[in-house]
């Protein structure tokens, strides 16, 4: 059927460039290509037994109904004393809104808030969904891009000169997916200095990474003076706890706001699954150190892929901070011929490491920025060690 009859939101929305990619390899892999798939951001951890306990138990004791809209409120009372103890914010219960993954939450934010012509500001490079999600709301994303010389981090300049009288939201992630930067409590405070000038601003700080931070400090600019009733501040089980299949995230933000992602999403999804939102009440109570072996073995694969990175030719590249993912600039390969294969962007050398090397990686054009690809080290050793290998082999071939 032509797509003329589908709607102009659909035909004009982008795939996300890292499902599209993971399909593509998965697809290869079927027809007996040894692919090593570095494009998902999905730990390669098992859950944690005592998350599947409960789970289990959940399970045995038949809860099995439709869960409320917005979260059961142990959960929501577990997700309000983790707010507490790690972010130093106090969220009452009807502050708080569980969603089936924190893309839903994010989603449910735009839609709430986002009016058409609404521009959103958006540090590139940013997380693959956000665009495409402030579009659907009709909003207007604004790119403000960084570069390696500032870690991929915006400054207040930076942000102070995007601020136009149609900026509605400021969306980021600390730390982010892509770069793997984390934004410290000076590089925060200044750009809330910035924000105190303009109270018609809100923001969406995505901390879904929050855990997984080699600094030893996660800040939550919802903490800072004045950005408290301004933020919406968006967290998940996915990557922390390696929950990424149980679809559970969630947002503190001031009430009006739940309220409004409450109505709405009462109206699409309704309530979270409900055995998974059994599990994660033991996930968010139990403390840091249950999940702190994977965040130990996350920091020893960045600093084996960085070592084995540094290696390869024409790959720049910052220090991530936390998540697991590097993102190299590759733009010293545009404009050049590798193995009979035109190099002209980011895509094109993204698709070449496929083809030649048999490594799945993703364009950083997906995330705003055109010089970079990303690379995720949520795998093994092994993996991590044979695709730069293979990399390498492929770009001096």
């Amino acid at each position: 059927m032509s797509t003329q009859h589908l709607t102009d939101r659909i035909n004009h929305m982008a795939v996300s460039a890292t499902l599209a990619m993971a399909a593509k390899a998965r697809e290869l892999k079927q027809e007996g290509r040894d692919i090593i798939g570095l494009s998902l951001g999905e730990p390669d951890f098992n859950v944690p037994d005592f998350i599947k306990e409960a789970a289990k138990k959940a399970i045995d004791e038949n809860w099995s109904s439709y869960s409320p809209v917005d979260g059961y409120v142990e959960l929501k009372k577990a997700i309000a004393a983790k707010f507490k103890r790690d972010n130093n914010l106090t969220y009452g219960l009807d502050q708080i809104v569980v969603s089936t993954g924190a893309k839903q939450s994010l989603y449910n934010v735009a839609m709430a808030m986002i009016q058409q012509g609404d521009e959103v500001i958006l540090p590139a490079p940013y997380w693959v969904s956000y665009s495409d999600i402030v579009q659907l709301a009709e909003g207007v994303p604004v790119e403000v891009p960084t570069s390696l010389d500032t870690d991929f981090k915006m400054t207040a300049s930076q942000l102070e000169a995007a601020i136009t009288p149609r900026t509605k939201m400021l969306w980021f992630s600390s730390p982010c997916n892509p770069s793997g930067s984390v934004y410290s409590q000076e590089e925060l405070e200044s750009l809330a200095e910035v924000l105190r000038k303009h109270p018609g601003i809100y923001v969406v700080s995505d901390e879904i990474y929050e855990h997984i931070n080699f600094t030893g400090e996660h800040v939550s600019i919802a903490a800072i003076e004045g950005m408290y009733e301004r933020t919406i501040t968006v967290n998940g089980v996915s990557k922390a706890f390696a929950m990424t299949g149980w679809r559970i995230g969630y947002i503190g933000a001031p009430a009006w706001i739940a309220k409004a992602t409450n109505k709405l999403q009462g109206q699409v999804t309704s309530g979270a699954n409900s055995i998974a939102q059994r599990a994660t009440i033991a996930a968010l109570e139990a403390p840091k150190s249950s999940i702190q072996f994977m965040i130990d073995e996350f920091h020893k694969r960045r600093d084996l892929i960085l070592g084995l990175m540094a290696e390869i030719p024409g790959f720049k590249l910052n220090v991530p901070e936390g998540a697991f993912y590097v993102f190299p600039d590759v733009s010293d390969y545009f404009g050049r011929t590798i193995q009979g294969v035109k190099i002209e962007n980011a895509n094109d050398f993204a698709l070449f490491l496929l083809d030649k090397a048999n490594v799945a990686t993703v364009t950083g054009e997906a995330f705003g920025n055109n010089d970079c690809i990303r690379i995720s080290y949520a795998a093994s050793e092994s993996e991590i060690k044979e695709a730069m290998s293979r990399i390498k082999a492929a770009v001096l071939a």
